[in-house]
């Protein structure tokens, strides 16, 4: 490792570190002063908080939707409305050729679907936003706020990092902005149709994700 490349590596633990405190808009500030233009956000849509946050931010910024081709028929309408309302930059990936022959549920469905067109999407790119919280899952507990991201190789930020599911309702509440449709039926963590169930009363808001298989993750956050 060069020492310059060691430097990077710890500019990047320093920074996120001092970053415990921080509002999700300072760390935006902080990405898009460090990596300029040259940034892109994963959203699923599943909430439009952080999303909303940065487009006051830097409007032009290119966002990415992972359209597995599996999706509910109300977050393809949610996407639609966003997108017209809100005048995004939207980058809507396809998985190739190679996924048909894995549907949504079996083994190689995520890397195929939502891993491999990813990689795809950001190749060239300096860093990459998410909207994850360690509140998710506990496979999440511990990710750091600012990291290099070997899987995609550039930096990834995690501006939610610290906040809750209760952060979320209640910036969306103040900000007056819509909520996933799937919501108001009872469904708290949205993923592929197939493989997403309503979570039972008092069950992690997960739960309801990858519905009978032993599967807490897609890929796209595991090291």
């Amino acid at each position: 490792m060069s020492t310059s490349t060691h430097d990077f590596y710890d500019e990047l633990v320093t920074t996120s570190q001092g970053f415990e405190t921080a509002t999700p808009s300072e760390i935006l500030h902080w990405t898009f002063e460090r990596f300029g233009a040259n940034v892109a956000m994963a959203c699923s849509f599943e909430d439009v908080a952080l999303l909303h946050i940065l487009l006051q931010q830097r409007p032009k910024t290119e966002i990415i939707f992972l359209d597995t081709l599996g999706h509910f028929y109300e977050t393809y309408k949610f996407v639609d409305q966003i997108e017209r309302e809100w005048k995004l930059n939207l980058t809507r990936t396809k998985p190739g050729p190679d996924a048909d022959a894995w549907p949504c549920g079996t083994e190689q469905c995520c890397a195929l679907r939502k891993v491999e067109p990813l990689k795809r999407a950001v190749q060239g790119k300096a860093a990459w936003i998410t909207a994850v919280k360690r509140s998710d899952a506990a496979t999440r507990a511990t990710m750091p706020i600012v990291s290099w991201d070997d899987k995609f190789g550039l930096v990834k930020v995690n501006p939610l990092a610290n906040w809750s599911d209760d952060d979320v309702a209640y910036y969306l509440r103040d900000q007056g902005l819509p909520e996933h449709p799937l919501w108001a039926k009872g469904y708290a963590s949205i993923g592929c149709a197939a493989m997403t169930v309503k979570p039972a009363p008092g069950a992690d808001r997960r739960s309801g994700r990858w519905a009978g298989l032993d599967k807490d993750e897609c890929g796209l956050h595991e090291a």
